[in-house]
């Protein structure tokens, strides 16, 4: 017992010297080393993988179809403005919200493709099969607005559509 207490002794008195010499002994805890890990991780991650709403997560994925092929043009602004409107029974002011939005967090075009997939992945169970095909027809609907859909575009909305619920369930839609 004697050496315990000994041992003991000179631990603390070996920590307490480094504390006075001016060494940070705090990263040596272990909760607090978690903790500030955990917020390291949260703060450089990408914000779009932070949306968990289906209604924002819908947006994102009718205005990034749309953007596959470049900018959106104003035909497209337009009709998801429109359809943000229609089917999310949005007044004006926040279907332009969630356009800009949406828009402001699809801003890096050369992320847009990987990005798009990894949400998709994550999100496809927050969707019930009505909202997923309400989801799909926005999407066909945008991107082809100026024309006909691109190759790229007929292949995300294609892995939209085999990740996403489609068998009727009775569930309500956006609202």
């Amino acid at each position: 017992m004697h050496i315990i207490l000994g041992a003991l002794g000179s631990i603390l008195t070996i920590l307490y010297m480094l504390d006075r010499l001016g060494i940070d002994l705090g990263g040596m805890n272990p909760f607090y080393w978690y903790r500030r890990r955990a917020f390291a991780k949260k703060y450089g991650a990408d914000p779009i993988f932070s949306v968990e709403d289906p209604m924002h997560i819908a947006s994102l994925l009718v205005i990034g179809a749309a953007k596959l092929e470049g900018d959106l043009t104003a035909r497209q602004k337009e009709t998801a403005q429109r359809l943000f409107e229609s089917e999310f029974s949005l007044n004006e002011k926040e279907a332009l919200q969630l356009f800009g939005s949406a828009a402001h967090l699809l801003a890096a075009p050369q992320l847009l493709d990987d990005q798009l997939t990894k949400l998709v992945a994550r999100s496809g169970d927050r969707f019930s099969p009505e909202q997923s095909q309400s989801l799909l027809a926005m999407m066909e609907e945008v991107a082809s607005a100026d024309g006909g859909l691109s190759a790229s575009q007929q292949e995300f909305i294609g892995r939209v559509r085999s990740d996403f619920p489609s068998a009727a369930k009775p569930e309500g839609t956006w609202a």
